[in-house]
């Protein structure tokens, strides 16, 4: 008689658990935080006179230059696509997400590389007419980095402000025509309004990637928060400093992730009371359609299409060089670890998912609620805040109690990598699965019951096969997120285990661009497998 008691209290348990495993970080660093001791005080008062009022000056910059791009390509590009029709347009649709694919420390080593002093495009421009010194601007500087994060992040607000487009411009479009409002009136009154939300959403998450970044902005020596982390951490050797640090970008962190969120319900309301109406473009041509066609060449073109130029070119000039200082040797072993940590990550946050979604269709109450909702901020947490939460309590265990060897499985196996990849990957499981479950209609859950099916065997039962299409996607984007992901990786992996991020960051940082260009055309090939999905999805919608 007590068998549903003891479940009830396992499934208690693995909840608590499931919430300290993802909560820890931050827990560590509002504990590290205040600690307000002598020392503490001082080496705060040494930052704000000396580093911190910089770091923020110059990450408020790069954020509010990034949030202007980003919102100004995103949605011209996806006005160009969504409202009007021109020559090429279905190949514009799919092709505007293809530098989603593109890490943004890959596009500033490509671009670096070739443009830069001793590059081949000033080079040859100096051999070929005669001119001297420096003809392009410096491209590791904040208006490079900037126009680096523009150009690979537009993409989140060209989905939303499409998607919101599709759903919902179209009747009041055609109602402003019939009224006698000129094409222009019509998108800068109408069209634009009414995907604020998603601008906004969409501003919001490339924002976050921003924030998150550590390989821009180390590679071009910018002096951000997140750069401020790792140098308090591995440079001043101050846990304190770090701690400090990563608390003010998790701050500012929740506020964007408050934002996104206020954004996509806003969003969620205007759509629930609109009714479906397939939009018809406006034709254009001559003159109108070749600027639309600029529109979205441009931010294709310097988004993906250069960047892959300006990799391939040391590869094919390499190719088949007997003494070619491409690191063929190495780099089947530097795949196989990334794939390793990929594949391994993706099946437990896939697992971890799946608990967690059924949990909260099972018994929505608030601790249920409380958990799902941690897991499902850890993608706003950037890498560099869960570096620092995991190893202040690594390093308070290993003090307190060396006979655990806590710092041994964190720091020499690969169990304190996967975890970080846990805390912060996650949340791009639980979403997806939780989006597959909102396909599966509450009246199934009913029927099973009255047929005696309950429990885990109502998820094994009825869930499971309705929810296989969900799961593989949601371990695909964990695969090729993980893939991509360089700031826990880069202080976490074991010794001797570098993957394809890892290796692309040294080789670049040491100014061996030409053979960062191998494991970096890998991971760009890697991220294009989800976006062949968003296009496909974003195709279905269209029809």
């Amino acid at each position: 008689m007590f068998s549903p008691f003891v479940r009830l209290l396992s499934g208690r348990l693995a909840l608590l658990w499931v919430g300290a495993f993802v909560s820890l970080p931050i827990v560590a660093l509002i504990v590290a935080v205040l600690q307000w001791d002598a020392v503490a005080m001082a080496l705060l008062r040494e930052m704000a006179a000396s580093v911190l009022l910089g770091y923020g000056w110059t990450t408020l910059v790069l954020c509010g230059v990034v949030a202007l791009g980003v919102g100004v390509v995103g949605t011209a590009s996806a006005c160009a696509v969504t409202l009007f029709d021109f020559q090429g347009r279905r190949q514009w649709e799919w092709a505007l997400l293809l530098p989603l694919a593109m890490p943004a420390y890959v596009v500033a080593y490509a671009y670096t590389d070739f443009l830069q002093f001793s590059g081949p495009a000033q080079t040859w421009m100096r051999d070929t007419f005669g001119l001297e010194g420096r003809l392009f601007p410096e491209v590791r500087s904040l208006g490079g980095a900037a126009l680096v994060f523009v150009f690979t992040l537009y993409p989140y607000v060209y989905l939303l402000v499409r998607v919101a487009l599709l759903e919902r411009a179209a009747h009041l479009m055609d109602a402003a025509r019939l009224m006698g409002a000129s094409l222009a009136r019509r998108v800068a009154v109408i069209a634009v309004p009414l995907a604020r939300p998603a601008i906004m959403a969409g501003v919001a998450l490339a924002l976050m990637e921003t924030l998150a970044d550590y390989g821009v902005s180390s590679y071009f020596g910018i002096q951000t928060l997140t750069a401020g982390i790792y140098k308090a951490w591995l440079v001043l050797d101050s846990r304190i400093a770090a701690a400090q640090l990563a608390t003010l970008l998790l701050v500012v962190m929740a506020v964007l992730l408050r934002l996104e969120l206020h954004a996509r319900r806003k969003l969620r309301f205007a759509n629930a009371k609109g009714r479906r109406v397939v939009a018809q473009p406006v034709v254009l041509r001559g003159m109108r359609a070749v600027g639309a066609t600029l529109v979205c060449g441009v931010p294709v073109f310097l988004g993906f299409v250069l960047p892959v130029f300006f990799m391939a070119r040391p590869l094919w000039q390499a190719w088949g060089v007997e003494d070619s200082p491409l690191p063929w040797s190495s780099f089947v072993g530097w795949s196989v670890n990334s794939f390793k940590l990929a594949a391994i990550t993706a099946l437990l946050a896939s697992g971890v998912a799946l608990a967690l979604a059924f949990a909260a269709r099972r018994v929505p109450d608030r601790l249920t609620r409380i958990v799902v909702g941690l897991a499902g901020m850890g993608y706003a947490v950037p890498g560099a805040v869960i570096v620092v939460g995991l190893l202040i309590p690594v390093a308070w265990l290993q003090a307190t109690r060396p006979d655990w060897q806590v710092g041994f499985w964190v720091s020499t196996t690969i169990f304190g990598v996967i975890w970080a990849y846990l805390v912060r990957f996650t949340a791009v499981a639980l979403h997806t699965v939780q989006s597959g479950y909102n396909q599966v209609p509450a009246t199934l859950d009913e029927s099973a019951r009255m047929l005696g099916v309950t429990g885990w065997g109502l998820w094994w039962r009825v869930h499971r096969p309705l929810l296989v299409r969900s799961t593989l996607v949601a371990g695909l984007l964990v695969f090729v997120d993980v893939m991509k992901e360089l700031p826990a990786t880069l202080v976490l992996r074991p010794f001797d285990h570098d993957t394809l991020a890892v290796v692309a960051f040294q080789l670049a940082k040491d100014e061996r661009l030409g053979e960062a260009a191998l494991p970096a055309l890998v991971l760009v090939l890697v991220g294009l497998i989800p976006v062949i999905f968003l296009s496909r999805t974003l195709n279905k919608k269209a029809a």
